[in-house]
């Protein structure tokens, strides 16, 4: 069953967008009488019936709906990668692996400095649907590193590749904690001072140095796997 993307359905709206309607139409061919699958990546999902096609409209009637509270999702700051493909790569993956939010951070030795946010929303929205998970990851603006430490609310877990006092991933972490991955060139021992100073956990993600998007997955890999 194809999925498509409604935001609005807790609202009673019938309708595809323009976009996931030429999606429909175009690539898919789908036809009136056809059962789809449309979650509003709030949790709500349906199975439902197309009930009016054409090249811009694509109405469905709902056959069968059901609500998925919000899961207990690590979250994840992340200095943009240069390579745009590396980052996109890393959200996708981050997606199907769970995340509940994606923070963006600007660091002293950040090396992407600007970033196409509604490109990133496409690319999480594609892996939400194929991923078949209801809830879309909440994707902030990309932030200094110094304004994510002071608004950041929940445990903050520092992974960077100075020598320090660091404990490893276990399953004694509070699972909604915010994991913090540092550019190529690692976080400035400011940055690392400043997170220590609001009461961050260093961590240690092994003994092989790993490119930022690695570090990403690897650490959102071993958290969800050890919450199960």
């Amino acid at each position: 069953m194809h999925i498509f993307y409604q935001p609005q359905l807790q609202d009673g709206l019938l309708e595809l967008s323009e976009e996931e309607t030429r999606h429909a139409v175009r690539v898919l061919r789908l036809n009136m009488g056809d059962i789809i699958g449309v979650i509003d990546g709030k949790g709500v999902s349906a199975k439902a019936e197309i009930t009016e096609l054409s090249k811009r409209t694509c109405s469905f009637r709902i056959l069968e709906k059901w609500i998925e509270e919000a899961p207990l999702l690590p979250r994840i700051a992340i200095a943009p990668t240069k390579s745009t493909d590396r980052f996109e790569w890393f959200l996708e993956k981050a997606v199907e692996i769970g995340v509940s939010e994606i923070c963006p951070i600007l660091c002293s030795n950040s090396e992407r400095r600007i970033l196409k946010l509604d490109r990133c929303e496409k690319i999480l929205l594609a892996a939400m649907k194929q991923s078949q998970r209801n809830w879309l990851p909440k994707l902030h603006e990309l932030t200094s590193v110094e304004t994510f430490i002071q608004i950041a609310q929940s445990p903050l877990l520092m992974a960077h590749c100075r020598e320090a006092q660091k404990i490893g991933l276990t399953n004694e972490l509070q699972t909604d904690s915010w994991i913090m991955i540092g550019p190529e060139g690692d976080f400035t021992l400011d940055e690392i001072e400043m997170a220590l100073n609001h009461d961050a956990t260093q961590i240690n993600l092994g003994k092989s140095r790993l490119r930022t998007e690695t570090a990403g997955i690897f650490a959102l890999s071993v958290m969800n796997y050890l919450k199960q």
